[in-house]
């Protein structure tokens, strides 16, 4: 079950609390599928994530596809979302993209901690840097 941006925007718009939210983010990453171990190396690995988290990007017909997995559900959770915005997409579309705009829309960083926030800024860093590389 892989979300949309709509339905993302959709299900922080209908909770109401931020532990419903949050609950919503882990059972969302649930969702995503395990990163074989062989992926699992030390070049796969986001610098600056307080979980492990792996990076595998593809190219496929000018678009850009990510197998992301992580250590941790909560984190799980938030690469859907970064997934819903960056998911085969095309490089110019990743890198015009203001992820920063919809993690405000979300009011998501106020409710990480400083070092999950960090995490999860690097993880999108590296992926633009991934677009770039492909652009």
């Amino acid at each position: 079950m892989s979300l949309d941006l709509d339905d993302i925007r959709e299900a922080f718009r209908y909770f109401d609390s931020w532990e419903d939210k949050y609950r919503f983010v882990i059972d969302t990453g649930k969702s995503l599928p395990t990163m074989p171990e062989a992926a699992r190396i030390p070049e796969n690995i986001v610098r600056g994530c307080q979980s492990q988290v792996w990076l595998v990007t593809h190219q496929r017909d000018g678009k850009l596809t990510f197998d992301i997995d992580s250590d941790a559900h909560i984190v799980r959770g938030l690469i859907a979302i970064v997934l819903a915005a960056y998911q085969n997409q095309h490089a110019s579309d990743i890198l015009s993209f203001d992820m920063d705009a919809l993690f405000d829309e979300l009011n998501l960083i106020k409710h990480l901690s400083p070092t999950r926030g960090n995490g999860l800024r690097s993880m999108v860093a590296r992926i633009r840097h991934e677009a770039k590389q492909a652009a």
